[in-house]
């Protein structure tokens, strides 16, 4: 009997978290089609998505934001769920751009809410487009802009970190800004892959110290340091040590 209530109530839960997180993309959107500068865009968007979080009752508890330098930076989290985006969006403050797969610009709404906040698109598997998106992004943090990336591109059911791309760790090399590793808890467990509607949940984002490239350390360098400060506290695997 009990797992029937508790099924019963993750359904109308999730029911629910639907509904409101549907209706505050929507007045986001409208808001964000409208409102003039990206830093206010920016700002609305935060405020859109932390208000999903409030209004369902889920605690999202953000610990080490002093992590973040007051200089131009580089976040990389870890990615477990389609959660991850507007848990960032809510977390971070509203001065970084996200850089994501490209495939979301064919979701049209999300694209232009997307894009009107500033996110960069990447190609994954067509090596022409990936070069060029690659030369953008580059430019942008020689550009001195802050730009918050999920370095393992896609994420699935299975727990664990997987590898890492290396374009946010070459921007960062090249453009000579800190990488900020960020930790993302919960997200896989309320909004897994297999789910189409989220559970009850808490959520955690852990900023961990900030990463100073050098001239002498590689991009690879750069890469595994910010891969040992995210299992500090991911408490899950090292999928690239399994395989």
């Amino acid at each position: 009997m009990r797992n029937l209530f508790r099924r019963l109530w993750h359904g109308l839960f999730g029911v629910y978290a639907t509904a409101v997180f549907l209706a505050m993309s929507l007045l986001t959107l409208a808001l964000v089609a409208v409102a003039p500068g990206l830093k206010t865009r920016r700002r609305i968007a935060r405020r859109g998505a932390a208000s999903v979080f409030r209004l369902t009752g889920t605690r999202l508890l953000v610990r080490g934001l002093s992590h973040i330098p007051a200089e131009p930076c580089i976040i990389v989290a870890n990615h477990a769920s389609y959660l991850d985006g507007p848990i960032l969006t809510a977390a971070l403050p509203p001065r970084f751009g996200f850089v994501i797969k490209r495939e979301m610009t064919r979701v049209p709404l999300a694209h232009f809410l997307l894009r009107r906040i500033g996110s960069e698109f990447v190609e994954r598997k067509d090596a022409h487009k990936s070069a060029a998106d690659a030369r953008r992004i580059l430019q942008k943090a020689r550009a001195q802009e802050s730009l918050a990336f999920f370095p393992e591109g896609t994420f699935t059911a299975e727990p664990g970190l997987r590898r890492f791309h290396n374009g946010a760790f070459a921007a960062a090399a090249r453009g000579q800004v800190p990488v900020v590793p960020v930790v993302i808890r919960g997200s896989r467990s309320m909004l897994p892959a297999s789910r189409a509607i989220p559970r009850p949940g808490r959520l955690e984002v852990i900023v961990r110290p900030a990463l100073q490239p050098s001239a002498a350390a590689t991009v690879t360098d750069l890469l595994d340091e910010a891969r040992r400060s995210i299992l500090t506290d991911l408490d899950e695997p090292d999928l690239t040590r399994a395989s």
